[in-house]
C-alpha cells in the first residue's frame, strides 16, 4: 500500500520514522512519502520537504510567515492529489494537517490522525474538524481517551512512542562517550533550549547565566539536528561544550538537566533525569496564549500527565537567573532529587506498556 504521511518536528520525526518501520513490519510492499526529517528518511521512502522548513514558533512568526504557510498546504494537496496514497496519516501539526484532512477525505482517501493535537488545552472546537474528517484517531496519553469520548469521538489509545524508543536504546558509558565528546570529568547539567533559532537563542542565554554558580559541573547543550553546529558556537567556550545529535545519550550521561517546554520535558523523565522546565515567549505572544488555552494548570507534559506538579516549571517572568539557580540546586541532591526520581517511576506505569508503534501501525494497515 502506498502511505503519505504528515510530520512538521524533531518528535513528530522521530515518532514517524518507528511507525513506518513498524508498518513495514506488517506490511512488506510498504511506499512512503512524507514531511518529516532525517529519522523517517532512514527507513526509505520520498521525503517531500523537511521539518526544519516548517516550524514557525508563536503567533507574530506565523504571521510574517503566512505566504509561505499558504503555499506549503497548496503543494501539499497537489502532491496527494499526485500520489493518489491508500492512507494519509498525520502526526501531531495541527494547524496545517487539519486542512489537509480535509482535502484527502475529499478525495476519498483514507485519514489517520497518529498523536493528537493538545485539543484539551486550547481550539477545542476543532474536535469537530476531526470527527468530520478523521476515519481513525490514536492517541498516545491516557486522559485523551476519555477526552474524545466525550465529544462522540472513539479514539484508540495505543501508548506512547517515547516508551519504544527509549526502550531500544542500547547502553551507554559514560566515561567513553565523555571521551568521544572531548568533555570533562565533571557531572554534566544538560541543557535542552529547543529546536527553532527563535527560541534557542532566547533560552540558552538565561540557561547558561546560572554557570558561574555551579563550578562543579559541566554544561553541555543538547544541538538540535534541524540547526547547524555554526550556529551554536557563539554560545560555546572553553567552560560550555555542545553535542550534536545525540541527546539521549547526553540525558543519560547527565546529572540533571534545564529544559525547554515540549516533548523533550517527557523524553528527560523517561530517561530519568530530574530537570527543570524552562519556557518563555514574546511578551505578545504569551498573553494570546494566555487568553486562548483553557485553564489547564501546567505546562508541561511530564505535570498534565501526573496532574500534579512532578518537576518544576518557570514560565515567562519566572523564569530569571535566580530561580533557575535555586531550583537546579534542588535536584542536584537531597529530598527533592529522590522524590522526582520516585515520581518517575509512578509516570512511566501511567503510560502503560511500550509498543505504541506497534499497535499503531496494526490498526493503520487494517484500515
Amino acid at each position: 500500500m502506498k502511505y503519505y504521511i504528515i510530520s512538521g518536528e524533531a518528535s513528530g520525526d522521530l515518532h514517524g520514522s518507528n511507525l513506518m518501520k513498524s508498518i513495514l513490519e506488517k506490511d512488506t510492499h510498504a511506499e512512503f512519502r512524507f514531511w518529516g526529517g532525517d529519522l523517517m528518511a532512514s527507513v526509505g521512502g520520498t521525503l517531500v520537504k523537511h521539518y526544519r522548513d516548517l516550524a514557525f514558533m508563536g503567533f507574530l512568526e506565523v504571521i510574517q510567515n503566512l505566504r509561505t504557510i499558504l503555499g506549503n498546504i497548496k503543494f501539499c494537496k497537489k502532491d496527494i492529489a499526485q500520489y493518489q496514497p491508500d492512507v494519509l496519516v498525520l502526526i501531531d501539526y495541527p494547524g496545517f494537517n487539519l486542512r489537509i484532512a480535509q482535502f484527502a477525505k475529499s478525495l476519498g482517501i483514507k485519514v489517520v490522525y497518529y498523536i493528537s493535537p493538545q485539543l484539551w488545552a486550547w481550539k477545542e472546537g476543532r474536535v469537530e474538524t476531526i470527527k468530520k474528517y478523521v476515519d481513525e484517531m490514536l492517541v498516545i496519553l491516557p486522559f485523551e481517551q476519555d477526552f474524545y469520548k466525550k465529544h462522540q469521538v472513539e479514539a484508540h489509545f495505543v501508548g506512547h512512542p517515547l516508551l519504544d524508543a527509549i526502550h531500544n536504546l542500547p547502553p551507554v558509558d559514560i566515561e567513553k562517550f565523555k571521551t568521544d565528546n572531548q568533555l570533562g570529568k565533571e557531572d554534566i547539567i544538560a541543557l535542552l533550549p529547543g529546536s527553532r533559532k527563535q527560541e534557542v537563542e532566547k533560552m540558552l542565554n538565561l540557561m547558561l547565566s546560572v554557570r558561574e554558580h555551579f563550578k562543579g559541573y559541566q554544561f553541555v547543550i543538547a544541538g538540535a539536528p534541524s540547526l547547524d553546529t555554526e550556529f551554536y558556537k557563539k554560545f560555546t567556550d572553553g567552560q560550555v561544550h555542545f553535542v550534536s545529535n545525540k541527546t539521549y545519550d547526553l540525558l543519560r550521561c547527565s546529572k540533571a538537566a534545564l529544559v525547554t517546554s515540549g516533548t523533550a520535558t517527557l523524553e528527560t523523565a523517561l530517561l530519568n533525569i530530574p530537570e527543570v522546565v524552562c519556557y518563555r515567549s514574546s511578551k505578545v505572544s504569551y498573553e494570546i496564549a494566555k487568553r486562548l488555552v483553557k485553564h489547564i494548570k501546567y505546562i508541561s507534559l511530564v505535570n498534565l500527565i501526573m496532574d500534579r506538579e512532578v518537576v518544576k516549571e518557570l514560565i515567562q517572568d519566572e523564569l530569571t537567573t535566580p530561580n533557575l539557580i535555586q531550583e537546579l540546586s534542588l535536584i542536584l541532591s537531597g529530598e527533592r532529587r529522590e522524590k522526582i526520581l520516585q515520581d518517575y517511576e509512578n509516570l512511566r506505569h501511567n503510560l502503560g506498556d511500550s509498543g505504541a508503534s506497534d499497535r499503531a501501525a496494526e490498526l493503520i494497515v487494517k484500515l
